[in-house]
């Protein structure tokens, strides 16, 4: 029996980390693996897409509301073939910390969640742009325990993803591989397989900038389920592979901002 994976995927924000988590999920779940996606996002939007654009109560807000979380169906629902969906929630503006809440609810999670035991692979969709003390939660409690790291071509995102190997590094960490979803900008492969290879890590997956998978988004499906038969269904089929295949992880090195800065002119 192979071991569960537990996977987190870091990016900048707005770089599509829920959009590439939840069509990997979907194509694993194609490929007969038992999935579950957990949102730490406070948009709680990890799973619409797996859900045909249903959004579900979050474990947070329940818990706020007061109510007694006692079954896994309370917060756990099932979406697209079969893959388990928990939404974690946030805090609320202004008030508290996204990490705390992310271990809260999660503790309350595998307390009442016999399925996450059952799960072959298992996708923190976690947030923030850099790895700080809350938002690395999950990896310092255990729930995970491999890295990605989600970037473009652009030097924001990759600035981000460059600060999150720093991260990994202190916490000692090691990250899986680097994810490209472009944004179209000139060179973006070449850069971005110039990054993973002077981190000492490997461009995993580059991911074609296509209409249809906001198209898909906004109608409430992945990719997967709504345009199985394209060409960038079967580059998710390519990620989810290489995810469940992958045994191969290194200790990141940060580059210097001067690097990072000539690697994208």
């Amino acid at each position: 029996m192979n071991p569960q994976k537990r996977i987190a995927i870091y990016g900048k924000g707005g770089i599509g980390k829920s959009s590439t988590a939840s069509n990997v999920a979907a194509a694993c779940a194609d490929e007969g693996y038992n999935v579950m996606i957990i949102g730490c996002d406070p948009k709680s939007d990890s799973s619409i897409t797996l859900l045909g654009g249903k959004r579900i109560p979050t474990i947070l807000d329940l818990l706020r509301e007061g109510m007694e979380i006692e079954e896994e169906g309370d917060v756990v629902f099932e979406g697209y073939k079969a893959v388990k969906c928990v939404e974690v929630g946030g805090p609320e503006p202004g008030i508290g910390c996204a990490g705390r809440g992310i271990i809260v609810a999660i503790q309350k999670l595998k307390k009442i969640s016999q399925s996450m035991k059952e799960m072959d692979l298992i996708i923190y969709d976690v947030p923030g742009d850099i790895v700080c003390g809350g938002f690395v939660a999950p990896i310092r409690k255990g729930l995970v325990n491999e890295a990605y790291v989600l970037t473009s071509g652009e030097y924001m995102p990759l600035y981000a993803a460059n600060n999150i190997c720093k991260g990994l590094s202190r916490i000692n960490t090691k990250l899986s591989g680097v994810i490209c979803n472009s944004r179209s900008v000139s060179r973006e492969k070449e850069i971005v397989s110039k990054f993973a290879n002077e981190i000492g890590s490997e461009l995993v997956a580059f991911i074609p900038k296509e209409q249809i998978v906001q198209d898909c988004e906004r109608d409430g499906y992945s990719v997967l389920e709504k345009a199985g038969g394209t060409d960038i269904a079967e580059v998710y089929r390519a990620l989810a592979r290489n995810i469940m295949s992958s045994d191969c992880a290194v200790d990141p090195r940060a580059l210097t901002d001067e690097r990072l800065r000539e690697l994208t002119r």
